[in-house]
């Protein structure tokens, strides 16, 4: 077993780290007080390839292993995790698109996607239906050669704002649970979608989120993704690598806020001496990196065995997402503690990357959850051998 990275792995990860330090570290928390939606630098990041960094070939993308796509996310995430999730997120329905997606579907949108040119949203939570995904409402009837979709959509990441929605809906009778659900790929500007007020958030601030209505929308019977009734199955193998993306958000925080905290340790002084000569900050420092390290590993350990198609992989991708954004929050929470009242303050990040953080620990499937995913299988008669 080799934890090391590959000097071709650590060339992708500077290439983001110089990406992130020059194109969203300056901006960040303008973006994040002002609400703007960084279009422009997400497209410079579509030119390195940072927007469909696992989508298929076939589709415009780099077909790079989640393991390598976790090195990009956490280095960018270290300076800006509301932007760099919003990119993850569309990654995840360009992966999808591209995986599923008819040849004349995928080969339109996926070079407009894969380079960051148009952008995705991923539609399947309902104002009904969040942690109860299978329960969702939203129909799309098959008329003729088209399907008209009826429903909406809420907490939608970029909805108003981005060009093509994956969308889960229902297109078989209101019984049939899990497996009456399809997907679709629904151009954005299509009549009869309309978007919801900018909701105000605590975080994410440099993406908008909206809830989203159809009425009527028609669409091309050949956007269906996969077949009728693999809507289901084809979000959630969607969401275990948003799992994991977002488990590396929140690691790429924290490393943030961990740089943020040792430096400011060496500079602060109190009582005549820098405050890194108090042994209490000291173990509270070298608390914090462990946990650091425990995240990185799981959530790396997931993204290999999600690469190489491991039976539990859903499992230990619930696993990386619960650890991860609860650590993750761990560390920032404790790196702003350390700042004391400078740490409240907009002038330093570590406030904005916690108000970023906290909403990891709910989106793609709270951390609770995560549990009900991992106790499922801990209570299979194998699960214990299994693990080891």
């Amino acid at each position: 077993m080799d934890f090391e990275l590959t000097e071709e792995q650590r060339a992708f990860a500077q290439t983001a780290r110089d990406f992130a330090l020059a194109e969203l570290a300056p901006h960040a928390a303008e973006w994040d007080a002002e609400g703007i939606f960084p279009k422009d630098a997400i497209a410079k990041a579509g030119e390195l390839g940072f927007c469909g960094l696992y989508a298929p070939e076939a589709a415009g993308g780099l077909a790079l292993p989640r393991l390598d796509a976790t090195l990009v996310f956490e280095e960018m995430a270290a300076v800006d995790p509301s932007t760099t999730a919003f990119i993850t997120i569309h990654n995840m329905a360009t992966w999808m698109l591209g995986t599923w997606a008819l040849p004349a579907v995928r080969d339109h949108w996926g070079p407009l996607l894969t380079t960051g040119q148009k952008l995705a949203s991923y539609c399947l939570t309902e104002p009904g239906a969040g942690s109860d995904a299978a329960s969702l409402k939203t129909r799309a009837e098959l008329v003729g050669n088209e399907y008209v979709i009826n429903g909406a959509k809420a907490f939608i990441s970029g909805a108003g704002s981005t060009d093509v929605l994956v969308l889960m809906a229902r297109t078989g009778d209101a019984q049939s649970g899990a497996s009456g659900i399809s997907a679709f790929v629904v151009p954005a500007d299509t009549p009869g979608i309309s978007y919801g007020k900018k909701e105000q958030k605590m975080g994410w601030n440099s993406q908008p989120t909206r809830t989203i209505s159809f009425d009527n929308v028609r669409i091309p019977a050949n956007h269906l993704l996969g077949q009728e009734g693999e809507g289901f199955k084809i979000a959630m193998k969607g969401l275990d690598g948003g799992r994991i993306n977002i488990a590396t958000c929140s690691v790429g925080a924290a490393q943030g806020a961990l740089a943020q905290a040792q430096q400011y340790m060496q500079d602060r002084k109190q009582f005549g001496k820098s405050i890194a000569s108090f042994q209490a900050l000291q173990f509270k420092l070298a608390d914090m990196a462990t946990e650091l390290v425990a995240a990185r590993q799981m959530v790396r350990l997931a993204a290999s065995k999600l690469d190489a198609g491991a039976r539990d992989a859903t499992t230990y991708c619930a696993m990386a997402k619960r650890f991860a954004t609860d650590a993750g929050f761990n560390v920032v929470n404790e790196a702003l503690q350390l700042h004391g009242g400078y740490g409240y303050i907009r002038e330093y990040p570590l406030e904005r990357l916690l108000r970023d953080a906290r909403v990891h620990q709910i989106l793609e499937g709270t951390n609770e959850i995560m549990r009900v995913i991992i106790a499922r299988r801990m209570l299979d008669g194998d699960a214990p051998e299994v693990i080891r």
